[in-house]
């Protein structure tokens, strides 16, 4: 089973992922804030982290800095992050908040669809190359 989470605060977000991602074997859990991510990682981790660029007080770059801080450190797990951006120009900012993808809205739901099954393969790959 894939576990996915998605910080959004915009509903047609969560429709329009759920709608390109639903599969049998896939889960998704939202939260409506950047806050909120960190704790749910730390609940469950998940095995895709999908961040709205725009969400309350503490954006997708933010959550992904803080993700990234919180895996240098040893205190979660390197998770692959698919940042959704608002316009091209924020790829910049995705780059620099580590994200390891972007995708621009409106979402194109075959390309978010081969995005995350491409971070989710990688990851996979990185994991079985790592010793225990």
């Amino acid at each position: 089973m894939t576990d996915v989470l998605l910080a959004t605060d915009a509903d047609w977000v969560v429709e329009e992922v759920a709608g390109a991602l639903c599969a049998p074997d896939v889960s998704f859990r939202v939260v409506r804030s950047g806050h909120e991510v960190r704790p749910a990682v730390a609940a469950s981790t998940p095995d895709l982290v999908i961040l709205d660029f725009q969400i309350g007080n503490m954006g997708g770059m933010a959550t992904c800095l803080d993700l990234r801080l919180e895996s240098g450190v040893g205190r979660l797990p390197r998770l692959p992050v698919l940042m959704l951006t608002d316009r091209e120009a924020d790829a910049f900012l995705a780059r620099r908040s580590d994200a390891d993808a972007w995708l621009v809205k409106p979402l194109n739901p075959l390309l978010l669809r081969s995005t995350a099954q491409e971070l989710l393969a990688r990851s996979l790959a990185d994991n079985a190359e790592r010793p225990d």
